[in-house]
């Protein structure tokens, strides 16, 4: 109805352009508003005030001459305006019932749209370093960027899911040497068996590594610590420094290993983290097309090719033999190194290679979902996609702050200095995937988010989460009484006894699911889930009251099959959107 209203105040404004009121380069964005009281009417525009000043006359004497140029249109009952010059709309009661056949009709697609017009979209999201299990942090980005991405696909995009795999670099090697040590325990070559450098992952995720490791292949990769350890410099809690001492070990295994060796066990480590992380990932209800390897830009001549394509324009220096990129020229507080003195190309010069990688694939809009300490990052990003000639304009990067825990009141601990933290396997344990679903879209990425588990767990009205399944069960229980009950529900005749919908809560149902479709384009455009959740807590609260004040399985036959086409589109509404949200909606609870 949106769409209709704004039609006819375009051709108000073609006709008042026409009759010289306006210029003929006056060309308003025309917005269309649900009031939020009923009195004021269904809609309001202040199309009036926009254009007060070009017209050069009162917004209120202006909106005069545009409801008086109105097309006749048999929807809209009266217009009024109010205040300083708003234009309210009051449509007809078969304008608000239509709806109701709207959503049957279209079931499962229901809310879906063609507004994405088919433009490819990648949204990259998650992406954490194969170096531990995933943990709560992970799971906001996992939960945000797969409502984004399912969002943006119901709004006719063509969305491309993807994780970008950091299987390079040091953080891998610190990893690799770590579950290297470990398996040195096992083998019994390590004095200390609870030995791990300082600056070494922990955890017991890094001794089932290494037992998945010796486990398979004895004791091939043994060496006597004792034997090789003696050139190593002191670790921190011997008074050295624990970034020097974790890159010793990283080279000592490297040479005593050799490539071959080496390699098998920093992939073992690898594929073995990246495996319960996509089995994680996918009991969560987050499934990727792509796993997009770091690894491969280097191999594939990506990460040369970038460097070089900044060279040829001018934004990289050499000092000191490392290869910098010039970012201060586009407003980044430092240069920024693409390749160190010893050869080895950066991370960034990685990220620079990946996001040019993504444009030549050929979307339209690259997402990047990324955790809110990387706020600093994306500038220089930005600038780098413009110093090598592509359209920075194409990326869009979301920040994500982190979720505390809480248990009622109580704070809890995220991570110990054992180096066990709380994990999204734990948390779906606890409270199981729907509710760590939902909580996780419940407010704006870019805010805190204080994660009850208590409430999530509960089973009550103050758990939103409950309450919206609560009113999809509530509609499938009716459903089944109507069956019990001896009655059945004769759909077109409903249809055509919607006007009998006449009742207070009826019209405010009926108001609240005419708005769904309108939103879910609205959050996916604006990338904001959280509108969605918003939206079916006040539809579940709609259905509730009316649940509580009215029977809905009666004797007369033609209100019976006219409530129960409402509630049946009340149902199909909260599946979808739930849907949207990657969580279930139940017949029973």
């Amino acid at each position: 109805m949106k769409a209709a209203l704004k039609a006819l105040l375009e051709q108000v404004v073609i006709n008042l352009k026409k009759d010289g009121v306006l210029a003929d380069d006056v060309n308003p964005k025309i917005v269309i508003e649900h009031t939020r009281d009923p009195s004021h009417g269904d809609f309001a525009s202040n199309l009036a005030m926009m254009l007060a000043k070009a017209a050069g006359q009162k917004p209120r004497d202006l909106a005069e001459k545009i409801v008086a140029a109105l097309p006749e249109n048999n929807d809209i009952d009266k217009v009024d305006i109010a205040g300083p010059g708003f234009i309210n709309f009051f449509m007809n009661a078969n304008t608000l019932t239509s709806v109701i056949p709207a959503i049957l009709d279209a079931g499962e697609v229901y809310g879906h749209s063609t507004i994405g017009n088919g433009k490819r979209v990648q949204v990259e999201f998650v992406s954490a370093n194969p170096t531990g299990p995933l943990h709560v942090g992970h799971g906001r980005g996992a939960a945000y960027g797969a409502a984004v991405a399912d969002l943006l696909a119901a709004a006719g995009f063509q969305v491309h899911r993807e994780y970008y795999v950091n299987d390079a670099g040091r953080q891998m090697d610190i990893l690799c040497a770590s579950v290297w040590v470990r398996y040195l325990s096992l083998c019994g070559a390590l004095p200390d068996l609870d030995y791990l450098p300082a600056n070494g992952y922990k955890g017991d995720y890094v001794w089932d590594v290494a037992a998945h490791l010796h486990r398979n292949n004895g004791d091939k990769f043994q060496k006597q610590w004792s034997d090789i350890s003696q050139e190593l410099p002191a670790d921190e809690p011997d008074g050295g420094d624990k970034e020097k001492f974790i890159d010793a070990v990283i080279n000592m295994a490297k040479e005593q290993l050799g490539a071959e060796d080496y390699r098998f066990i920093f992939d073992t480590g690898l594929n073995y983290i990246l495996d319960d992380i996509r089995d994680d990932l996918a009991h969560f209800g987050v499934v990727y097309e792509e796993w997009f390897s770091e690894r491969s830009l280097t191999d594939n001549g990506l990460v040369k090719d970038a460097v070089e394509r900044l060279q040829k324009t001018g934004h990289v220096d050499e000092r000191e033999g490392a290869l910098w990129f010039k970012s201060t020229d586009f407003g980044d507080e430092k240069d920024r190194v693409l390749v160190r003195a010893n050869g080895q190309s950066t991370y960034f010069a990685s990220d620079i290679a990946y996001h040019m990688n993504k444009l030549e694939r050929g979307y339209d809009q690259v997402i990047d979902v990324w955790g809110a300490d990387h706020h600093g990052y994306v500038p220089r990003v930005r600038a780098a996609m413009e110093a090598v000639g592509d359209d920075p304009s194409k990326l869009h990067v979301l920040l994500v702050q982190f979720a505390i825990l809480y248990r009622g009141k109580e704070k809890m601990q995220m991570s110990t200095r054992s180096g066990e933290f709380v994990t999204l396997r734990q948390l779906r344990k606890e409270v199981g995937s729907d509710a760590a679903r939902f909580f996780y879209v419940m407010r704006k990425c870019e805010q805190h988010l204080d994660f009850d588990l208590d409430l999530a767990k509960s089973k009550s009205n103050e758990n939103p989460m409950y309450y919206i399944q609560y009113a999809h069960a509530r509609v499938c229980s009716v459903l089944r009484q109507l069956d019990e009950k001896g009655f059945t529900h004769d759909q077109e005749a409903g249809f055509e006894s919607l006007d009998k919908l006449s009742e207070p809560h009826e019209q405010a149902l009926m108001t609240t699911l005419s708005k769904f479709a309108e939103l879910v384009e609205k959050a996916a455009l604006n990338h904001e889930p959280h509108q969605l959740a918003h939206y079916l807590r006040d539809l579940a609260n709609d259905f509730h009251t009316y649940y509580n004040a009215h029977q809905f399985i009666v004797d007369d036959e033609v209100i019976r099959n006219a409530r129960l086409c409402l509630i049946k589109a009340t149902k199909q509404v909260l599946q979808n959107g739930l849907g949207l949200l990657g969580v279930s909606a139940p017949d029973e609870m």
